[in-house]
């Protein structure tokens, strides 16, 4: 292990220790267990300012919820690092097969390119962040190794609180698989930290995945919800289909500037609930309301 890396993971040691311990309550998270009461849900928050270290609520910090589309933000950052290694350049030519192009959940790929393409790395990059795209996505996975390769990457930063099991083909037919790729609030926002603070991936590679998550198109009325228009988030929203009535995943994680030019970030994942997706969002965004305001 590099020396950098030994540096990186003493850093998300110390920042554990500090979180709010069994019993130990902060003013927020209070707030968040009023607000969260009715609804019949697993609820997770973790929220950090960047600037000064400080952790505002780790409620349920250290439980296990499914990610989905969250997980494409640690797959992009594992691209990003290869592409800053000089193992991937972001303008090469990508084939996308027709075998690839995932048969359900958002794909404009599959919509624009039925039969396949030839895509740049950087058009899939962004399609996976922006859009949201599950094929763009898996192929990526596929350039990367595999998603070994991917939770090797994140484990080198120290990461243990996030697991990258399967594609998203995979996750598309059965609605249990979603369980495999799993984390918890606490690491989520460990990797925002050490994204942004501890810039593990270089200027533009982070710069460039920063507007991507700004310009993200789902999950508008989560994290950005309640803010003013103006705000800045850059954030990747991850939502599960609903069967029976039950949603399994209505999650949103990022960085949101604050007013005083500092930075938060936050992680909020909503698990296994039978309330609507104008609840769950509503939730979502009130949290993070309460943490704009904090």
């Amino acid at each position: 292990m590099s020396a950098y890396n030994s540096r990186i993971i003493f850093i998300i040691a110390a920042l554990l220790t500090v979180f709010p311990v069994l019993g130990q309550k902060t003013k927020l998270e209070e707030q968040i267990i009023v607000l969260s009461a009715p609804f019949k849900a697993k609820i997770g928050v973790t929220a950090l300012v960047l600037e000064t270290e400080e952790i505002l609520v780790s409620f349920h910090g250290g439980d296990r919820f499914p990610m989905q589309s969250v997980y494409k933000f640690p797959i992009a950052m594992a691209i990003l690092n290869e592409v800053d290694q000089g193992r991937l350049q972001l303008h090469q030519k990508i084939k996308v097969e027709p075998s690839e192009i995932i048969p359900r959940g958002v794909s404009p790929i599959r919509e624009k390119y039925p039969q396949g393409a030839v895509l740049t790395l950087s058009e899939l990059l962004r399609l996976n962040i922006v859009d949201s795209d599950g094929t763009a996505c898996d192929v990526l996975l596929r350039i990367m190794g595999g998603t070994a390769k991917v939770q090797h990457y994140l484990n080198s930063l120290g990461i243990t609180g996030i697991n990258i099991a399967t594609t998203e083909m995979v996750q598309v037919s059965d609605d249990w698989i979603q369980y495999q790729n799993w984390s918890t609030p606490d690491a989520m926002t460990q990797l925002l930290y050490l994204f942004y603070s501890k810039k593990v991936l270089s200027t533009p590679s982070r710069l460039l995945l920063l507007k991507w998550m700004e310009e993200s198109i789902p999950g508008a009325k989560r994290l950005k919800g309640a803010l003013p228009k103006n705000a800045i988030v850059a954030h990747k929203p991850g939502t599960s289909g609903t069967n029976d009535g039950l949603t399994r995943a209505t999650n949103d994680v990022g960085i949101i500037t604050l007013p005083n030019g500092n930075h938060l970030a936050i992680s909020v994942f909503v698990a296994d609930t039978y309330v609507s997706r104008e609840e769950r969002e509503g939730l979502i965004a009130a949290i993070a309301k309460m943490a704009w305001d904090y």
